[in-house]
């Protein structure tokens, strides 16, 4: 059972890593499409800094999920190395604690800001509920919820895992 948890968390990442770097792209290629549009044909585009900024919060918060599996997030190690084992395990309970009540805040308030906004429409595009624009946060959330139950209940991620195939190489 663990292990097929810990292969369903592989893949989440993998999705997760995959959805921010495709927004990353598009914000790429539309925020100078939007540039082009004002300062070169002289026509505004009205959509490309409104998706924008929808495409980034969707970065934020769903990489955000997939840096925290990586153990990519802020943590000083320096004062992690300074303190004995012991400690050092009681530590880490302490930020998986804090991360568990960042993500259930994240779930829960999240999705109470989808629900009240979710009948006002984005001026930029009529069609889209502005409730799709915070639907990140709780989607986000969950997702850390999820990596956190692995990280407790399977351990860290072997070291098999796609997140371990871009460390650097020794170069000597």
């Amino acid at each position: 059972m663990r292990a097929r948890y810990a292969q369903a968390m592989e893949r989440l990442y993998l999705a997760c890593v995959g959805i921010s770097g495709l927004a990353l792209v598009v914000i790429t290629l539309i925020i100078p499409y939007g540039v082009f549009m004002r300062y070169v044909m002289n026509s505004a585009a009205s959509w490309p800094e409104p998706l924008a900024v929808l495409l980034m919060v969707l970065f934020s918060f769903v990489g955000g999920a997939a840096v925290y599996r990586a153990n990519l997030h802020m943590a000083v190690v320096a004062l992690l190395q300074a303190v004995n084992e012991r400690t050092r395990k009681a530590m880490l309970a302490l930020v998986d604690l804090c991360m568990l009540a960042t993500a259930l805040f994240m779930l829960g308030y999240g999705a109470h800001l989808v629900v009240v906004t979710w009948h006002q429409v984005i001026a930029e595009f009529p069609g889209l509920s502005v409730g799709i624009t915070y639907l990140p946060i709780p989607i986000g959330g969950l997702i850390t919820v999820f990596f956190i139950i692995e990280r407790v209940w399977c351990g860290e991620p072997p070291r098999t895992s796609i997140m371990y195939s871009d460390q650097p190489l020794d170069l000597e």
